[in-house]
């Protein structure tokens, strides 16, 4: 079946691809559109491109560069602003993920309008621990400028959970991951995450990030409306199986996919793209063509206020078939 309305899918969380860091303080334009150009390749029509939590510098460097990438005509509807995943996450252990924890800052309305005034403005979204102190303050203000307050890697009880959600806050960047391996088993983050049906939620449905009971789980609680894929891609997605650097830790990628630090045993990543994502989702036979494509296209865009018509078509569309997208003879330019 050919589906002639299918531009492509969007994916809010992009941190790089074939080992291209949009983190990296070495980052090139050329870099960015060569990276920008592969995903597209691969089925993704649009995406926020997301810098980690980073120094100063790296700050300085990325996010005026991105930004006016991102405000080139050819580039018209193919980037949806930034994703700014960090600094102000939760320092703890295994809550932090692979973040640089020297550069994990306390929420601060100052150091975020620095970042914003850096990215000209173009920030559609911020993830943030709504447990630190200066956290609601933070995303009151954020909300004040129209930019998307998600939670993520963040231990938050359900009060400030609550408190985030009254300032605004109103998904949830990757649930069931950034959490330490070993929380209680009821007053966690996750089920009031879950359960809450006031908030978004994110989830990579990359085979490896999630068990499948969750991903069904997720899926009955938050709904079709409120349940969004993204690839969270590493900047070694896409990349051959091997051993690499990454976040200043030996990673290794293994034939299926998967990216693990051997150090700690734990995920570094997603080497996933959204078209990988989807057809994980369609093997496990739960949801129909059009609700695939509402959760990797069309949830996308309503969480961050955007619709099909402020994106650019992934050159010659999309097939799907048999449980499985692919992109239909795809020629960039």
């Amino acid at each position: 079946m050919y589906l002639h309305e299918m531009p492509g899918f969007v994916d809010l969380q992009v941190n790089g691809f074939m080992d291209i860091d949009f983190t990296s303080i070495n980052l090139t334009a050329d870099d960015f559109m060569t990276a920008t150009t592969a995903l597209v390749e691969q089925g993704t029509a649009a995406y926020c491109p997301t810098v980690v939590t980073a120094s100063d510098d790296v700050y300085r460097h990325n996010l005026p560069l991105i930004a006016d990438i991102m405000s080139w005509p050819e580039n018209a509807g193919r980037f949806l602003g930034l994703h700014l995943e960090g600094p102000f996450l939760s320092p703890q252990p295994g809550a932090r993920g692979v973040h640089d924890e020297n550069c994990i800052r306390q929420p601060s309305i100052d150091y975020f309008k620095w970042m914003y005034d850096l990215a000209a403005g173009n920030v559609s979204i911020l993830t943030i621990a709504p447990e630190e102190p200066g956290a609601i303050e933070l995303i009151e203000y954020a909300v004040s400028l129209g930019v998307v307050v998600s939670m993520g890697h963040h231990i938050a009880e359900d009060s400030f959970i609550d408190a985030a959600i009254s300032a605004g806050a109103k998904a949830c960047t990757h649930i069931g991951n950034g959490l330490p391996n070993m929380i209680p088993r009821h007053n966690n983050p996750l089920w009031k995450q879950l359960s809450d049906d006031r908030l978004w939620g994110m989830f990579i449905t990359d085979g490896h990030h999630l068990p499948v009971p969750l991903i069904k789980t997720a899926l009955r609680t938050k709904g079709l409306d409120r349940f969004v894929v993204t690839s969270d891609a590493a900047a070694l997605a896409g990349m051959p199986v091997g051993v690499y650097g990454s976040f200043g830790k030996e990673v290794e990628v293994e034939a299926s996919g998967r990216i693990f630090c051997p150090e700690t045993g734990s995920l570094s990543g997603s080497h996933s793209t959204m078209m990988e994502c989807i057809n994980f989702l369609a093997s496990l036979n739960i949801l129909t063509w059009d609700e695939l494509i509402r959760v990797g296209l069309h949830n996308p865009l309503e969480l961050i206020g955007r619709s099909v018509d402020d994106i650019t078509q992934v050159p010659d569309g999309i097939d799907y078939t048999d449980n499985q997208f692919k992109v239909n003879k795809l020629s960039v330019v």
